[in-house]
């Protein structure tokens, strides 16, 4: 392709821009008879001038509307492409390579051109994202707390393994709704790390309150709450975590799953949801027997004798 046809297409969205500039500066000019025709009514404006003026006043609000749907669509078009070039120079810097992330734009290819199973944010992907999300999280949780407090404290949340379905479901709810916004800049995925936080924190604390009668957390103190249940800073860490995950988590744990092939990655996928659906089952029920334990119920026959026997 020669340089000036690389220029011609550069510049075509550019010269349109312009184009439009130019032809809302010449529409001016041939409004002036309307103006002057409106100015010398005394009585009443005769009805042609009135039709004739009104297809105008329409024809400019299409135009108007298109122009703006136009003006959205550039500046996504230019913030999407800003966003894929700051991705591939950082995950091609040589510096620091085996640390940086890959693009999302570069897994999205790869997703295509292999027909994968797990391409884009389908279920395989979902119920992988659970799986991993569940125990990652467990494991930074332990890790946090060997590093704060010097012991080792398990936030294990099921009974079979290191998992716990809050970490996935998280890992999930922000990997459906950023999804959108993977390969558009870091501003877009904060807002809705923001958002998306906030509302499922709050969703959480007023269930636990409905459902438990307990809280796990309470903001009331710190300034900019809502019911204490979520606070502007703790909001801003959300849109941060948001950013973050969908730039730099999500591409990494897309990139190991395609390392799965087709056939074989579906198989585990199955597997990995019957596992978890069945964990979650067993222990929902261990949760009920363990409340009525609590409450001093002994065992009353052979079924919650073996929920008692469960670890944890």
């Amino acid at each position: 392709m020669s340089e000036q046809r690389k220029e011609q297409e550069s510049t075509a969205l550019e010269e349109a821009g312009k184009a439009s500039l130019r032809e809302a500066q010449a529409q001016r000019e041939r409004l002036q008879p309307y103006y002057a025709a409106l100015a010398q009514c005394e009585k009443s404006v005769p009805e042609p001038l009135r039709e004739t003026v009104s297809r105008e006043i329409d024809a400019m609000k299409r135009a108007s509307e298109s122009l703006q749907e136009a003006r959205q669509q550039t500046d996504e078009l230019r913030d999407e492409l800003s966003a894929r070039l700051f991705d591939t120079n950082k995950s091609v810097n040589r510096k620091w390579w085996r640390l940086n992330p890959p693009a999302n734009g570069a897994i999205d290819l790869q997703e295509q051109e292999r027909d994968h199973f797990a391409r884009g944010i389908n279920l395989y992907k979902i119920i992988l994202i659970l799986f991993i999300g569940s125990f990652a999280g467990v494991v930074v949780e332990m890790l946090w707390c060997l590093a704060r407090h010097g012991y080792i404290e398990s936030r294990a949340g099921l009974v079979y393994g290191p998992f716990n379905m809050l970490y996935g479901l998280g890992a999930a709810v922000l990997s459906i709704t950023l999804y959108r916004f993977r390969n558009r800049g870091y501003w877009l995925s904060f807002l809705g790390g923001f958002a998306v936080g906030t509302v499922v924190e709050y969703a959480c604390s007023w269930l636990q309150e409905m459902i438990l009668g307990s809280t796990s957390w309470d903001y009331s103190k710190l300034p900019l709450n809502l019911n204490g249940r979520v606070c502007l800073l703790y909001s801003l860490f959300w849109g941060v975590l948001g950013i973050l995950w969908i730039k730099d988590i999500y591409p990494r744990m897309s990139k190991w799953i395609l390392k799965l092939p087709n056939r074989p990655g579906k198989i585990i996928t199955w597997v990995v949801a019957a596992f978890l659906l069945v964990n979650c089952l067993v222990s929902g029920l261990a949760c009920l027997r363990w409340s009525d334990r609590v409450r001093g119920v002994p065992a009353r026959n052979a079924y919650e004798e073996m929920m008692d026997a469960l670890p944890g």
